[in-house]
């Protein structure tokens, strides 16, 4: 599919050439600062030096005092209290994070992930029952609650009290919990507003810890699980994020957790985002997708190394399973949509009763990629339909979605993704209805997928300098991707060739206009071959790399796009 080629936000040249001067840096760096809303030196030095002591003060958000307050009276009361998460990367983190500090400070606390596929998604029914039995004092709830208000009201009359942490978007009614620590409330005065629940999670025992009046050295060991999180459920790698992700690689690359190291046994370099994303989170997500979110949090709080490895394998086979589910049906849904003539509409919705429900979100974003569009999978999941939803870039799906509100049951979620159930009788209403709303809403400039890159420059500006400082502005991820660089009149030296065992890799050797010889790889990118042997000029989209061989360096490109003129 062809991508339309867009810069990035315009920059005031004044702001660049002024902070160039102050940082004593090339423009080139200036620019890509500026672009990440970095302006002055004090906002320079704290990107590129995170430490601890820039976290946020957690009291600023809404609740903390209420919740903080009541944990330690929990805790000093000798109450029975509940962890309650999400079966996803960040509510299975988030409650290994609770319960891990939690029983270091001698709580009798226990833990509940509900099961996908019989309580679904948020606080369950099934979930604040269990908590009764137990005799549950206090219920944590944290990467979901946020529109819980039955559920709460529940707890509320069994004399359990509730806090919630979420980072979901609130509905115009909270819940009457205890405490609500969500940044994204209207009334919080916390300043960064992207925070996972894992994120939560950790400013509230930063909280704790510091009417404690304890060093956060205490606190650093679950840094990892927090930083896993932040990858894993895409929020923004800015602010408090950046800095807790940051963190969060420099301990698991000290202290690799054991129950990671098992998903990273054949890595030798240092582990960054991409290890996070593409190795580690879906092995944790596949528990709770194939089996059970609770086999994540085991694998995430044991210690004993047998234990460790026969959890370790068996989340291994899961996710070999969910590989397997999630290409056949992807195949399945491409068919539908097909079969129905629906190629030229604005969304795609797509049922099947036997689809499992743990892969359709993953199905989403693979028709995402086919026919890019926004898109939602639906099962059967017991007498209604379950669905995830994902978007494209700069369409906010969830207001799409709140003006379809009569067609379903419920719904919740982010601008980009989302969940929802449904009647079987109000399918064809939805889809309908849908279709009709992201028609109405969605601009031309959101129908073609976009690669936004940073700066148009020439060859001969690339040197070790400029990439050093570069590998710096990590760790990369949303709205702080590695830079991505534009260069013209690119033609062939003579070096460019398949490589590959099924040579299907470029292995590009250019010049441009500078007359400067540089080279790179383009992954899957042999059909260009024969136009660039052919001499033809072309403009490439790239990355600055280090290529580490046989203990060489030689900075080369990674070739992300390629348009001929």
């Amino acid at each position: 599919m062809e991508k339309l080629w867009k810069l990035s936000n315009n920059s005031d040249p004044k702001i660049i050439n002024t902070l160039g001067r102050e940082l004593n840096v090339s423009n080139i760096i200036a620019e890509l600062l500026v672009k990440r809303n970095i302006h002055t030196f004090l906002e320079a030095k704290k990107f590129f030096r995170p430490k601890l002591e820039d976290l946020i003060d957690p009291f600023l958000m809404k609740g903390m005092y209420e919740a903080t307050n009541k944990i330690n009276e929990s805790l000093k009361n000798g109450e029975k209290i509940m962890i309650y998460g999400d079966y996803d990367v960040d509510g299975t983190t988030s409650v290994a994070l609770l319960y891990s500090y939690l029983t270091k400070q001698n709580s009798n606390a226990i833990y509940y992930i509900p099961d996908r596929y019989k309580e679904g998604y948020g606080l369950s029914i099934a979930g604040i029952e269990k908590a009764k039995e137990e005799k549950v004092s206090l219920i944590i709830i944290i990467d979901c609650g946020i529109k819980a208000i039955d559920q709460i009201e529940l707890a509320n009359s069994y004399q359990i009290d509730t806090i919630i942490c979420d980072h979901h978007k609130p509905g115009k009614i909270l819940p009457k919990a205890k405490a609500i620590l969500n940044p994204k409330q209207i009334d919080c005065n916390y300043p960064y507003k992207e925070l996972c629940g894992c994120g939560i999670g950790f400013k509230l025992i930063q909280a704790i810890e510091l009417q404690k009046n304890q060093k956060l050295d205490s606190i650093l060991e679950y840094l990892d699980l927090v930083a896993i999180a932040i990858c894993a459920d895409i929020v923004p790698i800015t602010g408090e994020n950046r800095l807790l992700t940051f963190l969060g690689l420099q301990l698991i690359n000290k202290n690799l957790r054991p129950g990671f190291s098992r998903f990273l046994k054949n890595k030798k370099k240092n582990i960054n985002v991409s290890d996070l994303i593409f190795t580690i989170a879906p092995r944790i997500n596949a528990a709770g997708r194939m089996n059970h979110g609770k086999h994540a949090v085991e694998l995430l709080i044991c210690k004993e190394e047998n234990d460790i490895s026969s959890k370790a394998r068996a989340i291994e086979l899961l996710n070999t399973e969910r590989k397997l589910l999630d290409e056949k049906i992807t195949k399945e849904a491409i068919e539908q949509v097909e079969t129905l003539s629906e190629l030229n509409n604005s969304t795609t919705v797509v049922f099947r009763p036997d689809w499992h429900k743990g892969v359709i979100g993953i199905v989403a974003s693979r028709l995402i990629d086919h026919y890019y569009r926004p898109t939602v999978v639906l099962t059967k999941s017991g007498d209604v339909y379950a669905g995830s939803v994902r978007s494209v870039r700069g369409f906010d799906v969830y207001e799409a979605l709140l003006a379809c509100s009569d067609s379903m049951i419920q719904f919740g979620g982010h601008k980009y993704a989302a969940g929802l159930t449904l009647s079987p009788s109000k399918y064809s209403d939805f889809k309908i209805a849908f279709e009709r709303e992201v028609s109405d809403r969605i601009g031309p400039d959101q129908t073609t997928p976009s690669v936004i890159y940073d700066i148009e420059t020439t060859l001969d500006n690339f040197d070790f300098s400029l990439y050093r400082i570069i590998n710096q502005m990590g760790p990369f991820g949303p709205l702080n991707r590695q830079p991505l660089f534009y260069i013209k009149n690119c033609i062939d030296n003579g070096f460019t060739k398949l490589v590959g065992a099924e040579k299907n890799h470029l292995s590009i050797g250019i010049k441009d206009e500078t007359e400067t010889n540089f080279y790179g790889i383009g992954f899957e990118m042999e059909k260009y071959i024969s136009k660039i042997k052919m001499k033809n000029k072309f403009s490439i989209l790239a990355h600055l790399q280090n290529n580490e061989f046989r203990g060489n360096s030689k900075l080369q490109l990674l070739v992300k796009d390629i348009y001929f003129e």
